[in-house]
């Protein structure tokens, strides 16, 4: 007889539902047999992406609504339902949010930023061969800015606080750790 899972699923409903989220709360059992709840909101992977070229990495700013202020990020997007490419979801966030093109996107890695809540994960590309375009933003990024930065000063606004965005800092320290750019003297 094998060991008894971590915890085993009993039921699960589906608390709110829309085009972007779900969020689903689940009767479980632990291996000791308690009983409880979880709570899991399923949303869809995402793409993240570092443009760099030049020493220069390109940034967006915008208003995020639930923090209720702007802030600077790497460009990001959900892949659209049904698709399961996060390579072209990153060619195309890049072209929307920048209006960038790319000769080249390579997949740097894969992170959970909420797996204690959330089910999504993202993918990091790494974006060069850039190419000047059309900004195609949705009509919540009207507000959007993008513009290059030198690398080292991101790495100093992710430093002293002024990128607070997770994914963008996970971003840059794997970025680091595969050799894709130099982490500056602190």
């Amino acid at each position: 007889m094998g060991k008894p899972p971590d915890i085993e699923t009993l039921s699960q409903d589906v608390v709110f539902e829309s085009r972007w989220i779900r969020l689903r709360e689940d009767r479980i059992r632990r291996r000791d047999g308690a009983l409880g709840t979880y709570a899991v909101v399923e949303k869809p992977d995402f793409a993240v992406i570092a443009a760099i070229e030049d020493g220069q990495i390109h940034m967006v700013e915008q208003f995020r609504y639930p923090i209720g202020r702007r802030v600077w990020e790497l460009p990001m997007g959900a892949a659209e339902p049904g698709a399961d490419d996060l390579a072209e979801t990153a060619r195309r966030e890049l072209a929307e949010e920048t209006g960038l093109g790319a000769a080249r996107i390579e997949r740097i890695g894969r992170l959970h930023p909420a797996y204690g809540y959330s089910s999504h994960a993202f993918e990091l590309f790494l974006a060069t061969g850039l190419t000047e375009g059309t900004k195609k933003r949705d009509d919540e990024e009207q507000d959007m800015i993008s513009r290059p930065f030198p690398l080292a000063q991101v790495f100093e606004m992710a430093r002293d606080g002024t990128i607070v965005d997770g994914p963008t800092v996970a971003a840059l320290a794997l970025l680091a750790l595969h050799g894709k750019l130099s982490l500056p003297p602190a």
